[in-house]
């Protein structure tokens, strides 16, 4: 019979106590979620059979993190930065969240967006160790057999990505695994989910990223995507794997592309405990920005006319959070669509035009337009201009989209214009944020996808609230794991959104500032937990208690509550037990 390595102990709310490892010697080192490198203590190394395995001195942990935090400030990039948390994390998962930890501001624009992107694409020249789990044609077939191998079984969350959308430099092939570790450390970070409760999975169908297919360095599966039914027998065959090994854990679709992401999202809402950050994480972050702007403006979301500069997967995804909102807010859905205005490459997507299925319900009727003519007229100037748009929003990964045109026209429709330029990384951002204060004189409302220094206009520096999708889903997956919920609900985004921004301070609502900053991000984090939870109890979609959890929460919200705030982990050293 195998024996684990070792085992975490879990306490009465599902917290961690401590880990009994069943390791002894060298190999004790090799595993990341146990290792305390030089913090063993003189007991510890002797019981693990570590004496002469390690220098003489023993560390703290404060010791360790002291040292880390001066060998980053040595590095010269933030690739280099990110390379090193990386590498830190694969030794020692406590120390790379405790440095992680004490500067969530500084590090998390190192350990996701814009740095994740970099390391996307150099992903193959940058590898140093396995991370994660890698399916491809040539093993999918045994997908139950290499989940079930995997060293950490007590999985809570999977982030899972196909790789072709990634951020807004498009398919990475098996470097968008990247994104993955990355959704998970902010899991760990926001929301107190464990390490060994995450699992990070990339299904490497292919690329079609020729630059990929040519590099000779390329360590993902050669080959063209799989496209229709050979693409969709893909994902089943790791769906039903999955389901069978983990099927409580929570499985979070990440950076699929336009109608791929719309498609399994849908197909599998009712077989999985799942969700698409992209499009639902992205509809929950904007909306939260926006229902703060209401909050300066003292206005209503029903008298906003919307345009969103981008109909992909994250875009559409912010239309039909949008529309949820409004319908709360008391319109019906035809009034509500009408408000809501959408934009591709094409101008003003129009029902006029062959559509893929996921833009069809945001198109307009070009009858109804009376000032579009001509294709000539179908520009994103006309639009703001003829339909008096108050909230414009970025999705388009073109830089420079909004212009000091765009940004005057805005201003003539409201005294307070929303101007959200959300496209990553920062080089895709629509606008700058010290443009966009300048050319509206101050008075637009700004917040951005990507961070941003703070902008410095008529004798103030202004914070720009970031609309980082970290600020929804790390809350939303813990609130799942908390209440077992056994399906992610469209009013989960809807609860979260308004969480974030009842969080922005009054302070900074008075300066126009929509987002709350990043050192908050725990805190925001175990609210939208404890609304998600509720709802799901509201909605019974519950079980009674928590996959780790032996205190049931009887589907009291106050007991859940409990579970959220006493089950999150945070970066120290456990005894061995």
């Amino acid at each position: 019979m195998e024996i684990n390595h070792y085992e975490f102990k879990y306490g009465e709310f599902g917290e961690t106590l401590g880990v009994h490892i069943n390791l002894r010697g060298f190999d004790v080192l090799r595993f990341n979620n146990i290792s305390k490198g030089t913090a063993f203590t003189i007991k510890e190394r002797r019981k693990l059979k570590l004496s002469g395995f390690l220098p003489p001195r023993v560390k703290t942990l404060e010791d360790q993190v002291k040292s880390s935090l001066d060998i980053v400030d040595q590095k010269e990039s933030d690739i280099e930065k990110f390379v090193y948390i990386r590498s830190l994390y694969d030794r020692n998962v406590v120390l790379a969240h405790a440095v992680i930890a004490s500067d969530i501001t500084k590090f998390l624009p190192i350990i996701y967006t814009p740095t994740v992107g970099l390391a996307c694409q150099q992903y193959s020249r940058l590898f140093r160790g396995a991370n994660g789990i890698h399916f491809y044609p040539g093993n999918i077939d045994y997908a139950e057999y290499i989940l079930r191998n995997y060293t950490d079984q007590d999985i809570g969350i999977a982030v899972v990505t196909d790789n072709q959308g990634i951020l807004g430099i498009g398919d990475q092939g098996a470097g968008g695994i990247s994104i993955c570790l990355g959704k998970l450390m902010l899991y760990t970070q926001g929301a107190g989910i464990a390490p060994w409760h995450c699992l990070p999975i990339s299904l490497d169908v292919g690329t079609d990223n020729e630059e990929l297919l040519n590099d000779p360095d390329y360590l993902g599966w050669r080959h063209k995507r799989l496209k229709g039914d050979e693409y969709y027998a893909f994902i089943e065959k790791f769906v039903i794997a999955f389901k069978k090994r983990f099927p409580h854990a929570l499985c979070q679709w990440e950076d699929f592309s336009k109608q791929t992401a719309f498609t399994v999202r849908d197909k599998y809402l009712k077989e999985l405990i799942s969700f698409n950050d992209d499009i639902q994480g992205t509809g929950s972050v904007a909306l939260a920005g926006i229902l703060a702007a209401m909050k300066v403006t003292k206005q209503k979301m029903t008298d906003q006319v919307y345009l969103v500069s981008g109909a992909g997967a994250g875009g559409i995804g912010i239309a039909e959070q949008i529309q949820t909102e409004l319908m709360e807010q008391g319109l019906n859905e035809k009034d509500a669509i009408a408000k809501i205005f959408t934009m591709d490459s094409r101008g003003i997507v129009t029902n006029d035009r062959e559509l893929e299925p996921y833009k069809i319900k945001f198109a307009k009727d070009p009858k109804t337009l009376a000032w579009l003519k001509t294709p000539e007229d179908n520009t994103l100037l006309a639009t703001i201009k003829n339909e008096k748009i108050t909230v414009l929003i970025g999705t388009s990964g073109q830089p420079g989209q909004f212009t000091k045109q765009i940004v005057k026209a805005m201003c003539e429709n409201s005294d307070r214009p929303v101007i959200l330029p959300l496209s990553n990384p920062t080089t895709k951002a629509e606008a700058l944020p010290k443009d966009i204060y300048e050319w509206s004189n101050g008075k637009a409302l700004v917040a951005t996808g990507s961070p941003f220094d703070p902008v410095h206009y008529n004798g103030k520096d202004y914070r720009v609230g970031q609309m980082n999708n970290s600020f929804i889903f790390p809350g939303v997956g813990l609130g799942v794991v908390a209440s077992g919920a056994t399906e992610v609900l469209p009013v989960f985004f809807s609860a979260a959104a308004h969480a974030v921004a009842e969080f922005v301070s009054k302070d900074d609502i008075k300066d126009g500032i929509l987002f709350p900053s990043l050192d908050k991000l725990r805190a925001v984090s175990l609210e939208v937990a404890k609304r998600v939870g509720a709802e799901a109890i509201k909605a019974e979609v519950t079980q009674k208690d928590c996959a780790f959890s032996k205190f049931n929460h009887n589907n009291d919200p106050e007991r859940l509550n409990t579970i959220v705030d006493k089950m999150c982990w945070s970066p120290k050293y456990f005894d061995q037990l």
